[in-house]
């Protein structure tokens, strides 16, 4: 362990853990066997880092892990009060996680990513470098955001198209993409397997039936073109 390290009371840290310098862990923080910690990087209390995940009897989408990878939170990271971050996720330098957030094995969250608060990231998910997931958003396993995406509170995205029935639907499992700059309002679903192109925009309490075409906005139930995104908007005009 390095020097400037400042650990709160009743925290645990397992073996084999590397803490970088100047480091903050807060009171009641758990760290599992392996994690690698970077430098700069404030845990709030309650946060349990590298939790490997349980499985119930009848799950489709989680398999039983002999062994995992460690996670590893680079440099300058902050994670809020009570958020689990699981084994075998990777964060990269300048990642925000609020409070209560959960993020699942076998992701990747690019530099200078918001997570917001609540929000869940389920298990195989990449997540780009810019992106901004606000409070309670819902992103289901495997699924791909690319850079500079925006999610906005509440959103769902699903990965299930037989909505747990059928042995059909195990291996057919397919997530969500949005590409870079694409931008999803407040309260919005997309369903399994659909893509939003690049600068793509969903309007707010929408539903996603259909693959949404780069710089077009759709809204709706389910969703359709309204118009196209006014260049002002566009991610090389900002």
């Amino acid at each position: 362990m390095n020097q400037n390290v400042r650990i709160g009371q009743y925290a645990v840290i397992g073996e084999n853990v590397t803490i970088g310098e100047d480091v903050v862990i807060g009171h009641h923080v758990v760290i599992y066997d392996g994690t690698i910690i970077g430098n700069q990087v404030v845990i709030h209390d309650h946060a349990i880092i590298g939790k490997k995940p349980m499985k119930a009897h009848n799950s489709a989408t989680t398999t039983n892990h002999v062994y995992l990878l460690p996670a590893i939170i680079a440099d300058r990271c902050i994670i809020g009060s009570s958020s689990v971050i699981y084994a075998n996720a990777f964060m990269e330098n300048d990642v925000f996680v609020a409070d209560l957030a959960t993020i699942r094995e076998r992701v990747v969250i690019g530099e200078k990513t918001i997570i917001g608060r609540g929000v869940a990231v389920e298990n195989d998910c990449t997540i780009g470098s810019n992106c901004k997931l606000e409070t309670n958003c819902y992103i289901c396993a495997f699924s791909t955001l690319e850079d500079d995406v925006f999610v906005a509170p509440c959103v769902v995205t699903t990965n299930d198209n037989y909505l747990g029935r059928t042995k059909e639907r195990f291996g057919k499992f397919k997530g969500v993409t949005i590409k870079k700059g694409g931008r999803i309002g407040a309260n919005a679903t997309i369903l399994p397997g659909k893509i939003i192109e690049e600068e793509g925009v969903v309007a707010a309490g929408s539903i996603v039936t259909k693959n949404v075409k780069s710089k077009e906005l759709v809204a709706g139930s389910p969703a359709r073109k309204i118009r196209d995104v006014p260049p002002e908007q566009w991610l090389e005009n900002q």
